[in-house]
């Protein structure tokens, strides 16, 4: 396929947009989106929220925007398997738990793809079920990405995703989603109740927001990477 002119960038919630933002030096543009250039490749990026119905909705925003040749899904992830928090994963194959439909990415620039994500609305995963998803060669774990390669392959739009992995599943507790509003904006009264009534867990959860900001870094600066590989492809001889 010929290398994008304009690629939409789509990243769940503010702690994983603002790396984007910051990595690509995007500008605010109209509404919810950013836009500018990361080397010939023009940009327009914006937030999803939380969960797949979420996801599906902004995707199909994005798309109605205009013309845009490739969609990149950017953020964090739960790591299961081989994978290690810090890891920066180009997912090959993502699959919709409730529908077991696969979507295959299709990278741009230098980026590689490799293993298996799945996506679902369900934060906690179950030990039994964990299980058989590593041993079904799945490495990680997101809430977005198959909703948006749905619409995507809806709309004859390839795309791809990068993703880092922020936690292990099974290690972080299922109920932190709750610290966070459906839009990815901090929850703080629930974050407050959560210190009163749990503060056992605080050393965890500031792991948590350090390895999910580094992580987002990460992410961001991957995917800034890729589209920057997309230019010096075009220049080579």
């Amino acid at each position: 396929m010929s290398e994008p002119k304009k690629v939409g960038i789509l990243a769940p919630m503010p702690s994983e947009m603002a790396p984007v933002v910051k990595a690509m030096g995007l500008a605010k543009g109209d509404h919810l989106y950013y836009v500018g250039r990361v080397g010939a490749t023009s940009v327009i990026a914006t937030r999803t929220g939380i969960g797949t119905q979420r996801a599906r909705a902004a995707t199909t925003r994005l798309l109605d925007q205009g013309p845009v040749e490739h969609v990149v899904v950017v953020g964090i992830a739960g790591g299961m398997g081989p994978s290690k928090v810090g890891d920066v994963l180009f997912p090959e194959i993502v699959v919709d738990k409730d529908t077991a439909r696969e979507y295959r990415a299709t990278p741009v620039g230098d980026a590689t793809p490799g293993g298996k994500l799945v996506t679902h609305d369900d934060f906690d995963l179950g030990p039994d079920e964990h299980q058989r998803l590593v041993a079904d060669g799945f490495v990680a774990v997101d809430m977005e990405t198959a909703a948006v390669a749905a619409v995507c392959e809806e709309r004859g739009v390839p795309w791809f995703a990068v993703r880092a992995i922020s936690d292990l599943v099974g290690v972080t507790p299922g109920d932190v989603i709750d610290l966070a509003n459906p839009d990815g904006t901090p929850n703080a009264k629930a974050a407050a109740r959560y210190l009163v009534t749990k503060p056992w867990r605080i050393p965890r959860l500031v792991k948590l927001a350090t390895d999910s900001k580094r992580a987002a870094d990460g992410a961001a600066a991957a995917a800034a990477r890729s589209l920057r590989a997309v230019t010096d492809q075009g220049r080579a001889p």
